[in-house]
Formats: structure tokens, sequence, C-alpha cells
């Protein structure tokens, strides 16, 4: 079993080198990112996406910020400010600038942040595997592999490992709207390591589920409050209610840098809006340019839903608060 080859980030010298993630899988195409700017446009136009890839790419467009003579305050904030939902990011740049203020080079942090997820989804990959096993038909939402994360991901890192392992998996893929990052990056990162992939819309997901075709739900996760309530890309919420119908376990996958313990649940997680054109499109059949849209680029899982949540220090289980603080160091 291979994982795609294709690295999503890079850093080559004095720049940051990405896979424009909106082509995949049409197109492989690299942007060579020079400036905090070219590093902050990238990640609000989801070229660069993925909870883990956006941590490190916020960690080197802050060194290429403060390369520029920008004030390292400055720096931090317009990165941060990027993509509000995504803790990984925040949690990053903040290392990055703690490492300028005590007169290191915060380069030497982004560099270390690429080898510790790689080291973390490995390790999620086979707690999860441990977990579910006997799972083998996996229900996942959005993109959580190789080009979501410097590793091999952590939903999918689960998918891997169990595949690496010679155990019997495939994997039931949303389309995932309104970005389609399931139909479009998960369905070619699976199909290239040889995994059996169905592509289901995110409207078929509750059947699917109803009708016994899945054994568990694995996903991602953008923050996971003290609590154990997790963001998670929109339509997330509602395959978590209809797991809970379906008597089906809800898993989340995440490093340990998505648990935010100054969020105290989900109503504290800032919930991104994204543009309206994401939705209308154009074309023939297109509505109206004027239609309202509410456009969320996440929703929240209430902990009360989810069945476990894995990390690379172990598994979590209800009571998530004590659980999550337990394992906090």
């Amino acid at each position: 079993m291979a994982v795609s080859a294709v690295e999503s980030i890079a850093w080559t010298g004095d720049r940051l080198t990405v896979l424009d993630q909106r082509r995949v899988p049409d197109e492989t195409v690299f942007l060579e990112l020079r400036t905090i700017d070219g590093v902050i446009e990238a990640i609000a136009s989801l070229a660069v996406r993925g909870a883990n890839v956006l941590g490190s790419a916020g960690a080197f467009g802050y060194v290429l910020g403060v390369r520029a003579g920008l004030l390292p305050e400055d720096a931090a904030a317009r990165v941060i400010a990027a993509r509000p939902t995504a803790v990984n990011l925040r949690v990053a740049v903040q290392l990055a600038h703690a490492a300028q203020l005590r007169g290191e080079d915060p380069l030497d942090v982004a560099l270390a942040l690429l080898a510790e997820d790689r080291d973390a989804c490995a390790t999620i990959g086979q707690l999860g595997r441990q977990e579910l096993a006997g799972a083998s038909r996996l229900l996942t939402h959005c993109n959580t592999g190789a080009l979501a994360t410097t590793g091999r991901g952590t939903a999918l890192g689960i998918v891997y490992a169990k595949a690496e392992a010679g155990e019997p998996v495939e994997v039931v893929a949303t389309e995932t709207r309104p970005l389609r990052q399931g139909a479009r990056l998960t369905v070619w990162e699976l199909q290239e390591a040889g995994i059996p992939v169905t592509l289901i819309v995110d409207a078929a997901a509750a059947a699917a589920l109803t009708a016994g075709q899945v054994d568990a739900v694995v996903v991602g996760a953008d923050r996971i409050a003290a609590n154990g309530d997790t963001a998670n890309k929109i339509g997330t919420l509602a395959l978590a209610i209809a797991a809970k119908h379906a008597g089906i376990p809800f898993y989340v996958a995440a490093t340990w840098n998505a648990i935010d313990p100054s969020t105290p649940d989900g109503a504290a997680i800032p919930i991104e809006l994204r543009g309206a054109a994401e939705v209308i499109g154009t074309g023939d059949g297109a509505p109206a340019g004027d239609t309202a849209v509410w456009n969320p680029a996440f929703d929240v899982t209430p902990a009360s839903l989810i069945t476990g949540i894995v990390t690379e220090r172990g598994v979590l289980h209800a009571p998530f608060g004590p659980a999550i603080a337990g394992l906090a160091r």
C-alpha cells in the first residue's frame, strides 16, 4: 500500500512551497510563497488547507513576515486571523512567535512542527487501528490524510494503518460541500493508495448509516474544546446525529494541538463564514447572484455524540473534560 508521495508543504531555503489543493486532482501545481501576504492568501483561499498543514504554513508565514521586517506581534496577528476556527494555526504561530521573543530562530520551530506532525500522525494511525479493531467500513468527511497533514493523516491515517497491517478496510467518503474536499482530495488519495472508496453526496450519509453500510464514522477536527465539543468541516454534526440514531460509533481523530484548553465548550469556538460564491456558483442552473446565503465553514459536534477522540497521547473517552485534563502536560 502506497500513500500518495506528493508532499503538500515544504520549506526550500527562503520560501514555502505548497501544493495548491484547489486544483487537485485535475492538476498538481505547487505555489512558491516568498512573503507573509502570499501565505495568508493561500490559507484564506484554501489553496492551503487541513488543520495540521495550516499550522505548519502559519509558522512559516510568520517566519517570512519577521524576516521582511514586520513587528513580530503584527506578523503573528495577521497570520492567525487568516482562518479563525482552526486552532492549530494559532498554536503554531504562537510557538514561533515565542521563539522569536526569546531571541531564537522561529524557523527552527516551524521545521520541528513538520517532523512532530509526521510522528503524531503515525501514532494516531496505530492507536486508531487498535481502537477500531473489527471495523472495516469507515465513513469519513472532508479530507484528513496526507494532504491535510505533513504525515499520513489523522482520520485517514487510521485507514492507512489498517491497510498496511493487512486488515480489510474500505471507505465511504462524503462529497463535502461546498468545495468538495472529500470528492476531490480524499477519493484521490485513497485511489492512489489502492484502498477501496465509495463516494456519496453529503445528503446520502444518513441513509448509508441507517442502512448498515458503515461500521464506524471517523472524522478530523479543527478545534476541540476543553469539554470535548469538536469543530470540524460543516456537515460533521449531521453525521454525528445520524450515527447516534443508527447506533454506530463516531470517532474524532486529531493531533493534540487541536485541543484548546482555553475554549471551555463548543459555544466559544469561532465559526468562520465564507462567501456566497462558494455555494451559488455560476453557469446553467445557478441561483440568482443576489440569493441570500449562509455559508459556515464548520459546525460543532457536542461531546455527548462522540464515542472517542484519538490523539497521539492516547484515545480519550467520556467524560472528555477529565480525560483531556488527565493527558495534558
